[in-house]
């Protein structure tokens, strides 16, 4: 018999050592992980990859989740942090490479898709707001990228709702011409 209890309560059970909870939880969530890491990932091999690094971490962690959030909510950090760790890892891999003669013919899409892809602005805008500005991350992140609500963003952050907007603000502020000059 297949459970089909919404992923909130299937959470809670998990936490709790349900390992039944937990498979069906983790079936239930892929695809939306999938999704997700896509947002932040543009080949799709790559965000499956780091959708896979998501549902490891939510299988080990989830015994740390309390419930004083939502679990969406909880999820949408372990997304950003997994697909964030994906992006370092494919660019210090292709750094690491060689580039062979005939780059154009023999590019392993695989370690340079994040390079080339469409998304790349951003992703090189969130590491230099983390070097530069780390307190803003958190604020763009699960709201613009994750899409959350801002009470529930704020939430997630840790910080007052008005101090979340501010650094909000900031944020798009410093990132807004790092991204034109990618343009």
């Amino acid at each position: 018999m297949q459970d089909t209890a919404p992923a909130e309560e299937l959470a809670l059970r998990a936490a709790a050592g349900d390992r039944a909870a937990l498979d069906a939880l983790l079936r239930e969530i892929r695809p939306e992980v999938v999704r997700r890491c896509g947002r932040f990932l543009p080949c799709r091999e790559d965000a499956e990859e780091a959708a896979q690094d998501v549902l490891l971490q939510v299988a080990r962690k989830i015994d740390g989740f309390e419930g004083r959030s939502r679990f969406s909510t909880w999820l949408y950090t372990v997304v950003a942090n997994c697909a964030r760790q994906k992006y370092r890892e494919l660019k210090r891999r292709s750094a690491e490479q060689p580039a062979p003669i005939d780059a154009a013919r023999y590019t392993d899409p695989r370690t340079t898709s994040v390079i080339a892809g469409s998304r790349i602005d951003l992703l090189e805008a969130l590491e230099r707001l983390e070097r530069e500005h780390p307190r803003l991350v958190a604020p763009l992140v699960y709201r613009d990228i994750c899409r959350l609500e801002y009470a529930e963003a704020a939430e997630r952050a840790g910080i007052p709702l008005g101090t979340f907007k501010s650094r909000l603000h900031e944020a798009r502020r410093q990132v807004r011409p790092w991204l034109s000059e990618t343009a």
